[in-house]
């Protein structure tokens, strides 16, 4: 990752050794701006950028330069020049970034006991209208003077450093990433108010919630270089697509209850009305019922009861009534209301709640922890 730089450039160093003629200063100057063939003559510094991918003084019709001498000896150099610098980034909180990208001046061939490097008393001054598109450049900048030792020079060189501070603007993400992710996702939500006779509409909602959120995601990938890592994006884009994946798994679920219930509700037949005729004494007969798909027949005997009645058991005892056990997996009867609950219905009513409690919650866990690593 690098940055692009377009600056000018002032040294200023004192030539005792030069001697001086008043003839060369105008009346009432005490500097002259000298030609660049008599530049040419005199020492100059070497200073470069050492984490420079490209640098060069900018040029038109000549290159943008300028030596004025003093009368004191000293030799001020100013240009206009352009520089690519080298910057480690890292994107662990994309897109609450910050990168601190610092710019090495250093001399090249001259160490430390030659040429000591220092910063102006003005150091480094920023264009007042400079903005940038997608970041703030922190203010003041941080300014340093060290010495470091270089290996493939041997030996200790003056260095001076200039930190750059670039905080990344939110707003553009939270139009363009946010807010819509945060808007598909609560799309899939109105899923749960659909029934299962809309299974065309919910399928289609869900599927375009999820190639959505996809398309954004692979949209956004292409704005940054590929790192290695997990990025604070990563994990909320990963945090909607498992939202809407979890609407759409619920209602799998929620099918596949209803295709249960409606396979139990129509294999259990009703119990067939039997009409039992008054039985002469001694007469035995036969009670049958349906009950699971199969028919069960058992034995009545007569039981003495008060005149008019008559009352019939079986060999097992008293008949009990037909069991549906595999059926109260999907539907239930409520003991208060006497109402049939399906399974499937109540699920999608728990479910109106719970997603959007779920992600309300990931929201306020997210935020906090992003706002104050950023910090």
């Amino acid at each position: 990752m690098d940055f692009r730089v377009d600056m000018f450039i002032h040294q200023r160093w004192m030539e005792s050794r030069l001697e001086i003629s008043d003839d060369i200063f105008e009346e009432g100057d005490d500097y002259v701006t000298l030609l660049p063939e008599f530049f040419d003559n005199l020492w100059q510094p070497d200073p470069y950028f050492l984490n420079s991918k490209i640098a060069e003084i900018a040029t038109l019709t000549h290159k943008f330069t300028s030596v004025t001498l003093y009368k004191n000896k000293t030799v001020r150099y100013a240009a206009r020049m352009h520089a690519i610098i080298a910057c480690q980034m890292e994107f662990q909180l994309y897109p609450m970034d910050i990168q601190v990208c610092p710019i090495y001046i250093e001399s090249f061939s001259s160490n430390n006991q030659k040429v000591k490097l220092r910063w102006s008393d003005s150091g480094v001054t920023l264009n007042p209208e400079l903005k940038l598109l997608q970041y703030n450049l922190g203010q003041p900048l941080e300014l340093e003077e060290s010495d470091g030792y270089m290996p493939e020079k041997v030996g200790n060189f003056s260095r001076l450093t200039v930190y750059f501070r670039f905080e990344r603007q939110i707003g553009h993400h939270l139009i363009q990433t946010f807010a819509p992710s945060s808007l598909v996702v609560m799309l899939s939500w109105f899923s749960f108010w659909l029934g299962l006779d809309a299974i065309p509409g919910r399928v289609t909602l869900l599927v375009t919630c999820m190639l959505t959120l996809v398309t954004m995601f692979t949209g956004l990938r292409a704005d940054i270089p590929p790192v290695a890592y997990v990025k604070a994006l990563d994990l909320w884009m990963a945090g909607c697509m498992v939202s809407v994946f979890a609407a759409l798994a619920e209602f799998v679920v929620v099918k596949v209850l209803d295709v249960q219930y409606q396979y139990q509700v129509n294999r259990i037949p009703k119990v067939l009305p039997m009409r039992i005729s008054n039985m002469e004494k001694g007469q035995c007969a036969t009670v049958a019922s349906w009950e699971g798909g199969a028919v069960r027949s058992r034995k009545a005997t007569q039981t003495p009861t008060t005149p008019g009645q008559t009352s019939l058991q079986g060999n097992g005892g008293p008949p009990k009534p037909a069991r549906r056990q595999s059926l109260l997996s999907v539907a239930w009867t409520d003991t208060d209301t006497g109402v049939e609950k399906i399974m499937w219905r109540e699920i999608d009513k728990v479910s109106r709640a719970v997603f959007p409690i779920l992600f309300f919650v990931f929201v306020l866990l997210y935020w906090p922890i992003l706002l104050m690593k950023s910090s």
